[in-house]
């Protein structure tokens, strides 16, 4: 990768570690669902207004718009509420470790459900290590030897569940624009979570929330979505999907450091043993550093 590409992976993964960060603030006063609505909603706006300036068309027959719909359903109705819901109760950082099971998710539904990629060796590994790491951090508080409420953790997992879902329809929208896939996903989540919002808001006042919560807010929705869309999709255009999927490596150290900075978090034993074998178990699922090793020095240096 260029070293443009890596500016862009790193403040990536910086701003949706941040977003652990944003929620984490906002959920304390803002129901989740509500915070979820909020976050696509604004982000909706920002991006149908991207589209207006760039003039690219939002298609409007039946067909599109029920694909857009189901796909804000998995990449963002479901998981944003999931992880607001469970960040309610649980650290930023922890949060994020559990959210990075999205790849191994993805592959599992992928490679073993839909039969859409190969089942090579060391993916089946990476999955089997990358579960062994939660597992120890769900088994910790089963034991009573973390404080983390299992089922926060378990609804952060549904999360990364519902991205692995995401991923695979993902594929409906091979021909259409990726900022138009981005607003579409967005809109439809809007629509969805509009009603849940209003059942779930109960006595929230918008006008009772402090100025800070109102700014985390606004980062999650213009930063943290509507932004990082746009990194997103130029990342893809420069490096490739395979590298682009690196953030997802980085995430959890961007939102563990944040929280830590700025909200005086601290992992656990047992999440940080949890976080080592999860990203060992990403890194083999991933494939390329065991490739790299099995490449003979001098074909490296020629490569």
């Amino acid at each position: 990768m260029s070293l443009a590409s890596w500016g862009l992976l790193f403040t990536l993964s910086v701003i949706w570690g941040g977003s652990f960060l944003f929620a984490k603030v906002a959920v304390a006063e803002i129901p989740p669902v509500t915070l979820a609505f909020l976050r696509v909603a604004i982000a909706c706006a920002a991006l149908h207004l991207v589209l207006r300036v760039t003039g690219q068309r939002f298609p409007r027959d039946v067909k599109t718009l029920a694909a857009f719909t189901v796909m804000g359903l998995l990449n963002n109705a479901i998981p944003f509420s999931l992880l607001f819901w469970g960040q309610a109760q649980i650290a930023a950082g922890l949060a994020s470790i559990l959210n990075a099971t999205t790849p191994i998710f993805t592959f599992v539904i992928a490679a073993l459900w839909l039969g859409q990629e190969t089942p090579a060796w060391h993916r089946v590994a990476g999955v089997a290590v990358g579960f062994s790491g939660v597992a120890l951090m769900l088994s910790a508080s089963l034991a009573g030897m973390s404080s983390a409420p299992i089922l926060a953790q378990v609804a952060c997992l549904g999360a990364a569940f519902s991205y692995g879902l995401a991923a695979a329809f993902a594929k409906t929208f091979k021909k259409t624009p990726p900022m138009v896939s981005a607003a579409g996903q967005l809109t439809g989540s809007t629509a969805i979570l509009f009603i849940p919002a209003l059942f779930f808001g109960g006595s929230w006042s918008p006008a009772a929330t402090g100025a800070l919560v109102w700014m985390n807010v606004l980062a999650l929705g213009l930063g943290a979505t509507a932004l990082a869309y746009l990194i997103y999709f130029r990342l893809l255009a420069t490096a490739g999907a395979t590298n682009a999927s690196l953030v997802t490596l980085l995430i959890p150290a961007s939102a563990i450091l944040l929280g830590f900075f700025f909200l005086g978090e601290r992992l656990e034993p047992a999440q940080l043993g949890g976080l080592g074998i999860l990203l060992l178990g990403l890194v083999l699922l991933d494939g390329r550093v065991l490739a790299r090793l099995r490449t003979p020095r001098a074909d490296r240096r020629t490569g």
